[in-house]
């Protein structure tokens, strides 16, 4: 199946560029809308109703994070839709306000990602059916930051749970993990199902446990001020 993409890029060379990146999956995805800012996008999101939105975290009127906005608006209104947020920041704040509304059907993707087309439109199947994938790159502060917390949930983890759980940050799955890790898919099981049992996740639902461990490495993170989170 063909996935419905409109994508909202305020400048037009990067917008083109990215749509090109996309028609040269044809087949694959479809750009059905290229819009500028956030009023025009929503108008096509009406009009066009696509699968998923590319967006810009940053674009018109305020250039500060649009993207990131459009994205909880579109869960209530168009839950369905995914949402693929591409920036240049890789900040683990924004990755926050993102999932803070809900981990289904969102990513955050670092635009130097884009060069590699199997890598933005991975991105797009997997919001499309409800997964969400988060940039390996924003795991990278929280590790070194690690070191100037005082005391932390994940201080229970051992090495190896802390290496499947930044393995987990990365989108991998657990068939991936094991063998990055050169570990059985059992043993891989039984990590995981420590690392919710230690954070204190072993309740949450089975779709966003996953997220939600992330979640709890990325608020280790000096954070600045924290993005707005409604439209005015």
């Amino acid at each position: 199946m063909t996935l419905r993409v409109a994508l909202a890029e305020d400048s037009f060379i990067v917008r083109e560029g990215i749509a090109q990146v996309l028609d040269d999956h044809a087949g694959d995805v479809t750009v059905v809308a290229r819009c500028e800012d956030v009023e025009s996008l929503l108008r096509a999101v009406d009009e066009h109703r696509p699968d998923v939105v590319v967006t810009d975290i940053r674009m018109p009127p305020t250039n500060t994070d649009e993207g990131i906005r459009l994205a909880a608006r579109l869960r209530d209104t168009h839950p369905e839709i995914g949402v693929v947020v591409l920036s240049n920041y890789a900040d683990p704040a924004y990755a926050l306000a993102l999932l803070e509304s809900g981990s289904e059907g969102r990513s955050y993707l670092l635009k130097e990602r884009i060069h590699d087309r199997s890598q933005l439109v991975s991105a797009i199947q997997t919001v499309a059916v409800g997964g969400s994938l988060m940039d390996p790159k924003i795991v990278e502060p929280l590790m070194r930051s690690r070191g100037r917390a005082e005391r932390s949930p994940l201080d229970d983890l051992t090495s190896r749970e802390l290496e499947v759980l930044a393995k987990i940050a990365q989108g991998m799955s657990n068939a991936a993990i094991a063998d990055e890790l050169v570990l059985t898919k059992r043993a891989v099981e039984k990590h995981i199902n420590s690392i919710f049992l230690k954070l204190n996740l072993s309740g949450a639902e089975d779709v966003s446990k996953r997220v939600k461990a992330t979640l709890m490495f990325l608020a280790e993170v000096d954070e600045p001020s924290a993005p707005s989170r409604s439209f005015v």
